[in-house]
């Protein structure tokens, strides 16, 4: 998957490549503060709906994502982006608990294993690109390779899922002075099935044309719930990251 998104991205590029264009990497990572919940019921119909922050206790880790871009001239943007995320839950359940129908009784210890990778290729326009803003929409489109591992001593069994998503993306900046840049983006989408929100809100710091920082805060928000399952999330965290222009 990683391979197929890092083709596309040179072939358009190779495909048009004017004097102005630029290519871009943002490689961000950082803590996942928390999750402020993450319900799950597998199957929807007849699970056990649990969730997991209330239950169990989430073990502190870290994550990171990387996206590779290309401007061409001043308002067209192509970028891939891939973010993996695993995050794991430990402790006991207080109620016997019906997950991918095999039964967790309350009491026993028990892992989870939560893990929604997302792979994307987003096409952004800027409608607004001047010295101090930029403000741009466009199409990503998204693969996620999702699983859920519930694992005790007397059982273990995963519930997986992999499938498209497309989004709305966003961008919005503004340079209230020459180093530094207050930024808003995202991609986001809600329909009748479920809906997806990952927005990150924070600074960055230019030290030159080529080479900045950026801190703040990112949300991960969103779910399914349909007739196979039932799942809605929201994860807290804290980033960083690296950017680069070339």
């Amino acid at each position: 998957m990683k391979t197929t998104i890092c083709l596309l991205i040179v072939l358009i590029c190779s495909v048009y490549t004017p004097a102005s264009a630029q290519f871009n990497f943002d490689v961000e990572g950082g803590l996942i503060l928390g999750t402020s919940y993450n319900k799950v019921q597998i199957p929807s119909g007849t699970g056990t709906r649990v969730n997991l922050p209330d239950e169990l206790k989430l073990d502190q880790s870290a994550f990171y994502r990387i996206r590779a871009g290309y401007r061409i001239g001043n308002r067209h943007n192509i970028s891939a982006l891939f973010a993996p995320l695993t995050i794991h839950y430990r402790g006991s359940l207080d109620q016997s608990t019906n997950f991918n129908n095999n039964t967790f009784l309350p009491g026993q210890p028990l892992n989870v294993d939560y893990r929604f990778n997302s792979y994307r290729l987003t096409y952004r326009y800027d409608f607004f690109a001047n010295g101090k803003w930029r403000v741009g929409a466009g199409l990503t489109g998204k693969v996620r390779d999702a699983d859920i591992r519930f694992k005790s001593e007397y059982a273990d069994t995963h519930y997986d899922n992999l499938g498209f998503v497309p989004l709305i993306n966003f961008y919005a900046s503004w340079k209230p002075a020459y180093h530094w840049t207050i930024i808003l983006e995202g991609d986001a989408l809600a329909a009748k099935q479920g809906r997806a929100e990952d927005i990150f809100g924070g600074i960055a710091y230019n030290f030159n044309n080529t080479v900045g920082i950026k801190l703040g805060y990112r949300m991960l928000e969103g779910g399914a719930d349909n007739d196979k399952i039932y799942n809605f999330n929201w994860i807290n965290y804290a980033s960083a990251g690296l950017l680069i222009s070339l």
